[in-house]
């Protein structure tokens, strides 16, 4: 009996030191699984972080190389308007302007979501005027909506506070993708934008915009994947009606950080209705229009006449556009081929102003600039640069720089920062 007991006991052991045995041999096999999966997440991340790294470097370079000679054909166009052309010159003048202008479109707009995908943009709060911030953007579509006989109409909630905080910059690039898309694929017919309360409480307003056409519309099929990246409704859509598919993908981005979402609704033939809902902050004072960044700034064109500048740029066509465009409104322009030329320059001679490019050989720019800061500080130094500026805002500023313009440029829009910054000048200008 008790020999028995001794043999089953024995067994039942036996069986559970296999069993624990099994266990743990499926136990380490798991983890060892479970290591080289980690192993393999982690060489994938590594791979995935270093090919947006690489990416992002290819983008800055590429972005740099296209609108180096994008600033030759938009600065050469512009002197050549600007020349009495003869009627059929204005026309291919005219054709060659809009090109250049939908070049540089496309390239900010790659950018732009570039940036969203990365991560890299971040919300402001300001104060703005939401009707005054839809009616600028209606303004600047107008042009697009005339060219293809096109009415836009606004429905606008009057009982929305005037006063809101949030980020207009964000919420017009939403509206301009939107109201331009449905331009672009709107003949002789109409674009409605519709912006309604949906409540109030708290301080915090919520809202639903809506941008609808009696355009071509979207069929059900391509809703589906409309605001994904370089997405179209078809071929035939592209070659007719043109563009990147990158607009709707921003505002889905846009929108996404903004803690909303882009719906859509629409019928092939009968046109397309976009809408979302948003929240903002109502503000108790409203400070828009007085503030010196967002201010529209009247330029006093006389006060720059005489006015010295030194334009730092190693690109010759580049420097005689610049030049030319300097020259036209009777500024005195000095041109230095690189850094250390600059440096020179500044030691020798009194410059109210320099335009310093960023990219040139030998000495950088920034490079140049913390040079001259050395000895001179109050000298105004603005980057004239093809680079994309929203990432390097920080190096701009650390190294000295005033004030920055991005290449290529609107004529009225370089002149009013250079105007801004001799404006912002307190103390005499030295040498």
């Amino acid at each position: 009996m008790t020999t028995g007991l001794s043999i089953a006991l024995i067994v039942i052991l036996s069986l559970l030191t296999l069993s624990l045995y099994k266990n743990n041999n499926l136990r380490a096999k798991a983890n060892e699984l479970l290591q080289d999966k980690n192993n393999e997440l982690q060489l994938a991340k590594e791979k995935a972080e270093k090919a947006s790294l690489a990416k992002a470097q290819f983008l800055s370079t590429i972005t740099h190389e296209l609108r180096t000679p994008l600033y030759a054909v938009t600065g050469l166009t512009h002197l050549l308007l600007e020349e009495n052309p003869k009627p059929d010159q204005k026309e291919h003048l005219n054709s060659l302007k809009f090109s250049g202008e939908y070049l540089l479109s496309l390239i900010n707009n790659i950018l732009d979501l570039n940036k969203l995908e990365a991560n890299k943009v971040e919300l402001e709060k300001t104060t703005f005027h939401l009707k005054k911030r839809i009616n600028d953007v209606l303004v600047a579509l107008k042009k697009s909506a005339d060219d293809k006989k096109n009415n836009l109409h606004l429905e606008f909630d009057e009982s929305i506070p005037e006063k809101l905080v949030g980020d207009p910059l964000k919420l017009s690039q939403i509206l301009i993708n939107l109201i331009g898309n449905a331009l672009k694929f709107t003949q002789n017919g109409d674009v409605f934008i519709r912006v309604k309360k949906i409540k109030d409480a708290s301080n915090i307003v919520h809202l639903h915009f809506e941008v609808e056409d009696n355009g071509v519309g979207i069929s059900k099929k391509k809703q589906k994947s409309i605001f994904e990246s370089f997405s179209q409704a078809s071929l035939q859509i592209n070659r007719k009606f043109g563009g990147t598919g990158l607009g709707l993908a921003i505002v889905k981005n846009l929108l996404q950080l903004m803690g909303s979402r882009i719906q859509l609704e629409s019928q092939l033939g009968k046109g397309s209705k976009f809408w979302f809902d948003i929240k903002f902050q109502v503000a108790e004072q409203y400070n828009e229009s007085t503030s010196p960044k967002n201010a529209a700034l009247s330029i006093d064109y006389a006060s720059l006449e005489n006015r010295k500048v030194l334009v730092v740029e190693d690109n010759k066509i580049n420097q005689m556009i610049t030049k030319k465009i300097l020259e036209k409104n009777q500024m005195v322009c000095t041109v230095a081929d690189n850094g250390m030329e600059a440096i020179k320059l500044v030691k020798e001679n009194t410059f109210d102003v320099i335009l310093m490019d960023i990219h040139m050989p030998g000495i950088s720019g920034i490079e140049a600039t913390q040079e001259i800061r050395k000895f001179n500080k109050q000298l105004p130094i603005i980057a004239l640069t093809a680079v994309t500026i929203d990432e390097n805002l920080d190096d701009f500023y650390r190294a000295g720089f005033n004030e920055i313009i991005p290449k290529p440029f609107k004529t009225e829009e370089f002149f009013e920062k250079i105007y801004r910054t001799l404006e912002s000048q307190k103390l005499p200008i030295e040498s």
